[in-house]
């Protein structure tokens, strides 16, 4: 059986002392979850984090990671950094960094290559706009997204990653996939990696739900088969509503 993870992406917000006053009301809200803790923070937080996570279950993860181990990229942090600042987790391609910041399949993959290569645990995002999901690309585009960001690794070392399915459309808007749907394309981007990589690592790759997943929503969504998880967005800056989250197997 794979092991649900939800992981938080702060985005950008909350400053080193915030960060660690949000940790340490979270600490004890989820220290009975029966599903992996992350939390994907400003690189400015990562000390207070790491401080305030640290002898309990929830992990430090990072939003962006360069392919390159050192260099003349401003700006720019490398796997190897976010390893020696206590980082395991680190988010690569979401919607906004592809939207604002450039991010292409290319580059993504890179990034992939160098998060694995460092000893990093990379979520992958892939996910369509509205108007791709109204014309009917949407997966055939996850798909596509997925096996070019995986290119390159092994087979033993897909099933480490963790995919992340991102309907564009409901980031940040409040909009959310219905459970069916989110199951329907979880399930496309699962068969497209076992006809890559067999049956046994499919099932072992989690793959979570990210698109204004919250306390109201995430039964609904983690009672799903294919749903391993979410990559949460606002509902993160909230100790309650991200505890919730986490907690979704309580009554």
């Amino acid at each position: 059986m794979r092991r649900a993870i939800m992981a938080g992406n702060w985005k950008m917000n909350k400053d080193p002392a915030e960060a660690a006053e949000l940790v340490k009301a979270l600490v004890p809200a989820v220290k009975d979850a029966r599903c992996d803790v992350v939390v994907c923070v400003p690189a400015v937080d990562f000390f207070t984090v790491r401080a305030a996570a640290e002898g309990t279950n929830i992990k430090l993860g990072a939003q962006n990671v360069h392919y390159e181990a050192s260099g003349a990229y401003t700006g720019e942090l490398s796997a190897g950094m976010l390893k020696a600042c206590g980082v395991e987790y680190v988010i690569i391609g979401h919607s906004e960094r592809r939207q604002y910041f450039g991010e292409t399949d290319k580059t993504v993959n890179l990034r992939t290559l160098s998060a694995v290569a460092a000893g990093l645990t990379p979520i992958i995002c892939v996910g369509e706009m509205k108007e791709e999901r109204i014309s009917g690309y949407t997966n055939a585009l996850v798909e596509y997204q997925t096996l070019i960001a995986l290119n390159g690794l092994t087979a033993q070392q897909v099933q480490n990653v963790i995919i992340a399915y991102e309907p564009v459309w409901a980031i940040g808007t409040g909009l959310v996939a219905s459970d069916g749907e989110a199951n329907e394309t979880i399930g496309v981007i699962r068969e497209a990696l076992q006809r890559k990589y067999g049956k046994d690592i499919s099932q072992a790759v989690r793959i979570q739900y990210g698109g204004s997943m919250n306390a109201g929503n995430v039964k609904g969504l983690m009672a799903q088969p294919e749903i391993d998880g979410g990559l949460v967005g606002g509902a993160s800056l909230k100790p309650a509503e991200f505890s919730a989250v986490v907690m979704y197997h309580q009554p």
